[in-house]
């Protein structure tokens, strides 16, 4: 029998899935003690915290294990093309312009709600924002970035471009899942007061039953069985996009690299536009959103964007991994600057939804779009209505096609923030 720490990826990799599917399981479960336990901590922590404590109490061994290069470079792009060849941009803009309004100015409020965050900190408690080197704060409010305006996918993304220390990683986790699930709790309290709200915002929701129609037809319409056929097919997409995601974002990068100083300077504030992994990323989604030209897009009814999320909870376990639990509480000022990001968020929806008047619908969904992704934003929408669901579905993977550029910006914006 091995000692502990568990070095070998093929055991670490086993337990992974032992805990994923531990959690999934449980949180199955309607009744009794479970049902309460999920009903405060999301599933999605419980993904991360996990394997953390087999790292952190040394039953495994972050440091020699490849289960997190792996799950990065081949599980994560496989995923976005997965959740990307389903989208639909012609019915993103018949969903009206003030839905992608909302949806975009969500995208916005994280956007400018981050430097924000940081400049006003930073007069109360400099401290708070500050670090050095990999472990400065503002790498670390990145993969915050990526997953309030993508999700999972473009979190670990920013993780890896901006190359925050794994060891403080935990906080900003914490941060990340505090704050957007406090702010979806009172999202989903709107909804029985859906009615007032869009009274207050003198909002024409008639646009909604619309929605309600069309969205319960499309999706009868590509709902299938999945067959043997089907999942060679969306493994054969996924992979081989993969491999070519790899090849023009290594050649791209190093294009670049070679022919602008600005780049290749490594102190530079654009030096990481010379990064393979964020160009491999780039071109994953451009892979999916082409493939969401052609026939392709009808595997979205054979479960694509569901294998795509087996490959996240399986690259939300790495990276649960490699957090050390033991500084989670290190700085709790960051749930202050979380605090105030989200605020600066909310309040730019609220402002626009008033000017524009928009349905509170699409001002809770195109949030959730942005800050929950694809896991929470069709909880919300199913609120309204079952048959909105897929609606959540639409603009959350759209968040995954702005996701990465947006929270590159938010990042490059977060550092300017922090040197004032």
């Amino acid at each position: 029998m091995n000692q502990l720490p568990i070095t070998e990826d093929t055991v670490i990799f086993g337990l992974l899935c032992l805990c994923l599917g531990f959690v999934f399981y449980t949180s199955s479960i309607k009744t009794g003690f479970w049902k309460k336990f999920y009903g405060i901590v999301p599933t999605v922590l419980m993904c991360y915290l996990l394997p953390g404590i087999l790292a952190s109490t040394g039953i495994v061994s972050e440091e020699q294990s490849q289960t997190y290069y792996v799950a990065s470079r081949y599980l994560l792009p496989a995923a976005l093309i997965l959740m990307t060849l389903s989208i639909d941009l012609k019915a993103i803009m018949n969903l009206g312009s003030k839905a992608l309004i909302m949806f975009l100015t969500g995208s916005a409020g994280i956007i400018i709600g981050g430097p924000l965050a940081i400049l006003i900190v930073s007069i109360f408690s400099p401290e708070t924002v500050g670090g050095n080197d990999f472990d400065a704060v503002w790498r670390g409010l990145a993969t915050i970035a990526g997953s309030w305006i993508g999700g999972s996918a473009n979190q670990a993304a920013m993780l890896e471009v901006f190359q925050y220390n794994p060891k403080g990683y935990t906080k900003m986790v914490i941060v990340d899942i505090v704050i957007a699930n406090l702010w979806m709790a009172i999202l989903l309290l709107g909804v029985g007061k859906t009615k007032k709200i869009d009274k207050w915002l003198k909002a024409d929701s008639s646009s909604i039953e619309k929605l309600k129609e069309k969205v319960s037809t499309h999706t009868a319409k590509i709902a299938r069985v999945t067959s043997l056929h089907d999942f060679m097919m969306m493994l054969l997409y996924a992979f081989a996009g993969v491999g070519i995601a790899h090849f023009l974002g290594h050649h791209f990068a190093e294009l670049l690299e070679n022919n602008f100083e600005v780049i290749r300077n490594k102190e530079k504030i654009l030096s990481s536009l010379s990064s393979k992994f964020l160009w491999m990323v780039v071109f994953a989604t451009a892979i999916g959103i082409g493939l969401s030209f052609t026939k392709a897009k009808n595997y979205e009814g054979a479960g694509a964007s569901k294998i795509g999320s087996i490959f996240i909870y399986i690259l939300v376990a790495t990276i649960g991994m490699k957090m050390d639990l033991s500084r989670a509480l290190e700085n709790p000022g960051l749930i202050v600057i979380g605090l105030v990001w989200i605020s600066i968020h909310a309040g730019l929806l609220i402002l626009v939804a008033k000017l524009i008047k928009a349905p509170y619908f699409f001002l809770a969904v195109g949030s959730q779009a942005n800050v929950g992704g694809a896991a929470s934003a069709p909880v919300v929408a199913a609120e309204f209505h079952p048959s909105l669901t897929s609606v959540g579905i639409l603009l959350a993977v759209f968040g995954y096609v702005v996701g990465t550029a947006g929270a590159y910006l938010c990042a490059l914006l977060m550092e300017v923030a922090s040197k004032v």
